[in-house]
């Protein structure tokens, strides 16, 4: 065990180690229920490592280098050599890292952003006092559940007022309302 405490804590596999248990607190955290954020994926899209969630990817490369390191350490000597270890470290974990990310981005599928044209086809319910060319709100409800106060607009004389239903039929998006018409649910 003295050997392995003893490369671990070696030069470079003492950078990595730190690393390690950084990352092992993380997952440990997140297990817990104590974390649940993510970093954005595009962190690391200058890698070619796009597609897996980027606390994944440094995770795994952080582990690929440690090994690699924590091998150097125990089979070349000097700091000539070591150096040469933690370059290799750094190539090792990188390279595996990105084959193993090409297989597993399958399992992560990019979802498009939600937009605002989302909303156009939807039932949505007045909340002003009426809707006119000029003012008007309503609640819509998203795919997800989620509900929203929006700005809606008409282009008739119709008696929209809170309560009624209206059908969100366009999207303006230099004056960033929705065009509603009646709709009748029954």
């Amino acid at each position: 065990m003295g050997g392995f405490v003893g490369a671990a804590l070696g030069f470079p596999a003492v950078l990595f180690s730190f690393m390690l248990v950084v990352v092992i607190g993380y997952w440990v955290l997140v297990l817990l229920g104590g974390l649940g954020a993510d970093l954005p994926d595009d962190l690391l899209a200058g890698f070619g490592l796009r597609g897996v969630p980027a606390t994944v990817v440094i995770s795994v490369m952080v582990a690929i280098a440690w090994f690699v390191s924590l091998a150097g350490v125990a089979l070349v000597e000097g700091t000539a050599a070591r150096t040469a270890v933690l370059l290799i470290a750094l190539l090792a974990g990188w390279l595996c890292t990105r084959l193993l990310v090409l297989p597993i981005r399958l399992l992560f599928p990019a979802v498009a952003a939600p937009s605002r044209s989302d909303f156009v086809g939807r039932m949505c319910v007045i909340r002003t006092g009426r809707v006119g060319s000029d003012f008007g709100q309503a609640e819509v409800t998203a795919e997800d559940g989620s509900s929203a106060v929006v700005q809606v607009r008409q282009t008739g004389d119709d008696d929209l007022r809170a309560g009624s239903s209206a059908l969100i039929f366009d999207y303006d998006p230099e004056g960033e309302f929705f065009w509603v018409m009646p709709y009748d649910l029954h």
